[in-house]
C-alpha cells in the first residue's frame, strides 16, 4: 500500500538561517543584472541571427527613412500627444499642434496583443537608428538651450528605447549595433552622474540602472561575438567594470578577456581600482581615481559615497583616542574634496570637528547618517573638475 510522505519540518534554527531576501540587495542586483537583464532577448538574437546567415530564417527589414513613421507622426498629432521638443515651429499655440518630421522621433511602445510591430513600413534600418541616435546627442542631450535637463533626459531615454526595440525586432547587429549601443551607454552612465540627487518624480536612478545593464549587457555580447574592429572596446570594458565596481561577475568577465585587453592602460586602472574597493582600502581608491577620465568618473561616482564612509570608519578606529587630533584639510586631500564639504561629510557621520579644524576621531560616536544626508552629491566637485571644456556631445559620442 502507498503511503503518502508526510512533508518534511523545517526547524526554527533552518527559518533563522536562511538567507532573507534584502541581504547584500545592492551587490546581489548588480551581480544578476550584470550580463542578467535583457540577456534572454540578446542571446536569442543571436541564435537567430546565425539561423538567418544559414538561410533558414528571416527577419524583417525595416523601410522607414524617418526617425518617426508617417503613421505614427499623423496619429500622434490628431491625438495631440507630441513633444514640445517635436513641434513644428510657428505651430506650437495651435490648438493642435503640428509635429516637424526633421525633429519628430518614434516613440517606445509596450507590446500588446494584436499589435503588429514587425510592418517593416514602421521599422527604422540600422543606418536610420544610428541617425536617430546621432539627433538626439547633438540636438537634445547636447543642446544648451534645451532646459530642464531633466526633460531632456526622460525626451532621449523613452526614443532610446524605441531604437532599441526597433532593433531587437529586426535583429540588427554588426558594427552599426555596436557603434548605437556604445551611444546608448554612454549617455546612460552620463546621465547617472548628472542627474543624481534628483526627485524620483523626474529622475529614477533604479530605472536608469536597469536598462544601463542591459544595454552594456548587449554591447559586451556585440564585442564577443563580432568581427570587429571595435576601437572602443577597451574604454567601454573598462566603463563596464567601474560603473559595476566589486561585482564577482564583472570581475570574472574582464579577467576571462584576451590579454591584448586586460592588459591595455584603461583595463587595469579599472581592475586595480575594484581590488581596492574589494579590499576597503579607500585611500588607494581616492589615489588611483584622480587617473581617471571625466566618463570614467561619472561610472565611479556612485559608489563613492560607500568609499568615503569605509575611509571614515577605519579612521573612527584607528584614530580613536580624547588625546588624538586629526587634521581636516589632510582629510579633505585624501576624500578628493575641498575642505568644507569634507566637514559637512564627517558631521553626517558623527565624526566632530573642533574650532581648528581638526578632527576627533571616536569609534563610538560614529554613526549612519540619515538617507540623503550623505548624497553623492557631495563627491560631484570631484567629477566636474574633470569635465572643463568637454561638450556633452563629445563625451556621448566617445570623442572626449
Amino acid at each position: 500500500m502507498n503511503r503518502r510522505r508526510a512533508p518534511r519540518r523545517v526547524s526554527h534554527s533552518q527559518r533563522r538561517d536562511a538567507p532573507a531576501d534584502g541581504g547584500g540587495e545592492g551587490r546581489q542586483r548588480t551581480d544578476e543584472q550584470w550580463r542578467g537583464q535583457g540577456k534572454a532577448h540578446v542571446r536569442e538574437g543571436e541564435r537567430d541571427e546565425r539561423r538567418q546567415q544559414h538561410g533558414k530564417e528571416t527577419g524583417p527589414s525595416g523601410t522607414c527613412q524617418t526617425m518617426c513613421p508617417a503613421r505614427e507622426l499623423r496619429d500622434r498629432e490628431l491625438q495631440n500627444c507630441l513633444h514640445r521638443f517635436e513641434l513644428l515651429a510657428g505651430t506650437e499655440r495651435d490648438r493642435k499642434p503640428r509635429g516637424d518630421p526633421f525633429r519628430a522621433v518614434k516613440e517606445y511602445s509596450r507590446p500588446a496583443a494584436g499589435k503588429d510591430s514587425t510592418n517593416p513600413t514602421d521599422l527604422r534600418p540600422p543606418a536610420v537608428l544610428l541617425k536617430t541616435v546621432c539627433y538626439l546627442i547633438d540636438d537634445i542631450a547636447a543642446s544648451p538651450h534645451l532646459q530642464p535637463w531633466t526633460e531632456v533626459y526622460s525626451f532621449a531615454f523613452d526614443r532610446l528605447r524605441g531604437v532599441k526595440q526597433d532593433m531587437i525586432i529586426q535583429r540588427v547587429s554588426g558594427l552599426t549595433c555596436v557603434a548605437i549601443l556604445e551611444r546608448t551607454v554612454r549617455f546612460l552612465i552620463y546621465a547617472s552622474y548628472r542627474l543624481c540627487g534628483e526627485p524620483l518624480r523626474l529622475y529614477d536612478p533604479r530605472i536608469n540602472d536597469t536598462h544601463l545593464q542591459e544595454n552594456l549587457s548587449w554591447l559586451l555580447d556585440c564585442y564577443a561575438t563580432g568581427t570587429g574592429p571595435h576601437p572602443n572596446q577597451e574604454k567601454m570594458q573598462a566603463l563596464g567594470l567601474l560603473y559595476n565596481l566589486g561585482s564577482a561577475r564583472a570581475t570574472q568577465h574582464i579577467m576571462e578577456l584576451p590579454e591584448r585587453l586586460r592588459g591595455s592602460p584603461a583595463v587595469t586602472l579599472a581592475l586595480s581600482i575594484n581590488q581596492a574597493f574589494l579590499e576597503r582600502n579607500p585611500v588607494r581608491l581616492f589615489r588611483l581615481a584622480r587617473r581617471l577620465n571625466f566618463l570614467q568618473s561619472c561610472a565611479l561616482h556612485r559608489h563613492l559615497v560607500a568609499c568615503g564612509r569605509d575611509l571614515l570608519l577605519i579612521y573612527s578606529h584607528g584614530y580613536s583616542s580624547r588625546n588624538c587630533r586629526f587634521p581636516l584639510d589632510v582629510l579633505a586631500q585624501l576624500l578628493s574634496l575641498d575642505t568644507a564639504l569634507a566637514g559637512r561629510l564627517c558631521q553626517a557621520y558623527g565624526v566632530a570637528v573642533n574650532q581648528d579644524d581638526q578632527l576627533v576621531f571616536s569609534k563610538a560616536a560614529f554613526t549612519e547618517p540619515e538617507q540623503g544626508k550623505a548624497h553623492c552629491k557631495l563627491y560631484h566637485n570631484i567629477v566636474a573638475e574633470k569635465q572643463r571644456d568637454l561638450s556633452v556631445g563629445s563625451v556621448i559620442h566617445g570623442c572626449a
